[in-house]
């Protein structure tokens, strides 16, 4: 039941951010409509070079703002709800590991490895995840298996 559900949260989350991901597909593509207005403009208004030089700089901006917008606003949101995502889903996971090997009566030391394994995945990912890591010490002050306490 808590993998249907963790599924579904990821699956929604996902959708959501394709929708910043399609913005930022569809932001250039407005900014060359804006350009080429811009060079209409300049068509009509070819006998005076002031409305000549105002249809270019309409041109130029619509496109750079097209550009922008994509680069700089819309594709960066949607990469970072897609690490968001990811990293909700990994500690839902990990909690459900945990919660499962609990209600199995799974030797407590086994949990633990099972869960630090999330933790190293994370960390090769670069990202930062729940649990302790191999290096640290439980809360009752021991040594995880293999390392002598210091």
């Amino acid at each position: 039941m808590m993998e249907l559900d963790i599924a579904l949260c990821e699956q929604v989350s996902e959708e959501e951010a394709k929708v910043w991901e399609a913005a930022g597909g569809y932001a250039p593509t407005i900014g060359i409509i804006g350009a080429v207005m811009g060079l209409i403009q300049v068509m009509k208004n070819l006998d005076d070079i002031k409305a000549v030089g105002h249809g270019i700089a309409v041109a130029f901006v619509a496109t750079v703002y097209g550009v922008a917008s994509a680069n700089i606003f819309f594709l960066p949101v949607a990469n970072k709800l897609k690490a968001r995502i990811r990293a909700e889903t990994l500690l839902k996971d990990l909690i459900l590991e945990g919660v499962v090997g609990i209600v199995e009566g799974l030797n407590p030391t086994l949990i633990r490895l099972k869960l630090e394994a999330y933790n190293r995945d994370s960390k090769s990912t670069g990202k930062t995840g729940a649990g302790a890591g191999p290096d640290a010490k439980s809360k009752s002050g021991a040594a995880p298996p293999g390392k002598s306490p210091k």
